[in-house]
């Protein structure tokens, strides 16, 4: 791993100023993504070129959250403000986010899903639901929630 912190380092500073990150966050987002692979899967075969991916990858992950993130500015538009493009935007919102849900792993997709039910049901309802311990429904919701980003920043990296 210390061969690849020179590249690494190259490729978060020239990477991160265009995104506006600190190329030190970039370059640790990078650092667990590997570890999580060598973990999962094992070394890569191709390190300097799972690292240049890796690097791209976080910087479409960062891209993304910038694109959807926005400061809280008051009150809620009312729905007589802009109707029409408000309607279409959340319209458009739900189906990706749904999009993504279903292409999580069945567990997490039927854990999201009670989750993210209009029917706002506790932790205990949800437990119950789905067969599992209520103390195991908040780590693996993190765990989902966290699958989801990932589903939805590559969706986005993709185009869709």
């Amino acid at each position: 791993m210390a061969t690849l912190r020179p590249l690494l380092t190259a490729e978060a500073a020239a990477e991160a100023p265009a995104i506006g990150v600190d190329p030190g966050d970039l370059e640790q987002a990078v650092w667990l993504r590997l570890l999580e692979h060598i973990g999962r899967i094992g070394p890569p075969a191709d390190p300097e070129g799972w690292l240049r991916d890796a690097v791209h990858a976080e910087v479409c992950r960062a891209e993304w959250g910038a694109l959807r993130e926005r400061a809280y500015r008051g009150e809620p538009a009312t729905p007589a403000d802009n109707w029409p493009e408000q309607f279409l935007l959340r319209a458009e919102r739900h189906r990706l986010l749904w999009n993504a849900v279903r292409r999580l792993p069945r567990s997490c997709a039927g854990l999201l899903s009670a989750v993210l039910s209009p029917r706002d049901l506790t932790y205990g309802e949800i437990a119950t639901e789905l067969g599992i311990s209520q103390g195991s429904v908040g780590p693996e919701r993190a765990r989902c929630l966290e699958r989801l980003r990932q589903v939805l920043a590559a969706a986005e990296c993709e185009g869709e």
